[in-house]
C-alpha cells in the first residue's frame, strides 16, 4: 500500500483561476468538516455546556419565525447595498460566484445547509459560550478574509454574526441561527446562480 507523503503538502495563497470545480468543492467540504469537528471538540470540553441542549425545539414557532425574520432583514440590507453601493465594494474576489454560479438548486441547498450547521455549531454553539457574541463576531468576520479589504462588507459580516448570536441567545436554540444562516446563503446562492444564467442567455 502506497504511503501518503506529508512532506509534499504546501500551504500558500490560492489563485482562484487555478481552481477547478472539483477542487473548489473538495476544499469547501473539507473546511466545513474541520469546522464541525473543532466545534464538537470545543463543546465537549465545555463541561457545563451540553450539545443536545443547544438543539432543543422549545419555543416551537418562535425559533422558525426569528430565524426567517432575521434572514429577511439581512437579505433586504444586501439588496440595498447592491443597489446603492459600487460593485467593487461588495466584491469577494468571485469565490461565491464560483461556488454557486453553475450549481443545481438542490446542491445550493445542500451546501447552504452544511455551512449553516457547521459554522453555527462552532461560532454560536462553541465560541460564543466562551467569548460572547461581540468577540465571536470579530473572529467570524476575520475568518471571512475575502471581505476584509472592504470596511463595509467586513462591518456587514460582523453585524450578521452579532445578530445571529443575539437570536441564539434570545431563543436559546441553535436552530434559530442555523435557519437564518441557511436562508441567507441559499437565497444569495440562488440569486448568483440565476443571474449568471440570465447573463448567458442575454
Amino acid at each position: 500500500m502506497k504511503k501518503f507523503d506529508f512532506k509534499n503538502i504546501r500551504f500558500g495563497k490560492v489563485d482562484l483561476n487555478d481552481l477547478n470545480d472539483r477542487t473548489l468543492l473538495l476544499n469547501l467540504y473539507i473546511t466545513q468538516l474541520l469546522t464541525f469537528i473543532i466545534g464538537i471538540v470545543i463543546v465537549f470540553f465545555q463541561s457545563n455546556h451540553k450539545i443536545l441542549s443547544m438543539f432543543h425545539f422549545e419555543g416551537g414557532w418562535a425559533i422558525l419565525i426569528w430565524g426567517c425574520l432575521f434572514a429577511v432583514v439581512v437579505l433586504g440590507v444586501d439588496v440595498l447595498i447592491s443597489r446603492w453601493v459600487p460593485k467593487e465594494v461588495s466584491d469577494d474576489g468571485g469565490i461565491n460566484e464560483m461556488i454557486f454560479g453553475n450549481r443545481a438548486v438542490w446542491h445550493i441547498a445542500l451546501i447552504s445547509l452544511i455551512v449553516a450547521i457547521c459554522e453555527e455549531l462552532l461560532f454560536r454553539g462553541a465560541l460564543q459560550y466562551w467569548w460572547g457574541p461581540y468577540w465571536t463576531s470579530i473572529v467570524f468576520a476575520a475568518i471571512h478574509v475575502r471581505y476584509l479589504q472592504h470596511w463595509l462588507m467586513t462591518g456587514m459580516v460582523f453585524g450578521i454574526s452579532y445578530g445571529l448570536g443575539w437570536i441564539y441567545q434570545y431563543t436559546g436554540s441553535l436552530w434559530t441561527p442555523i435557519i437564518a444562516h441557511f436562508i441567507i446563503d441559499f437565497v444569495m446562492g440562488c440569486i448568483l446562480r440565476f443571474s449568471k444564467e440570465e447573463e448567458k442567455s442575454s
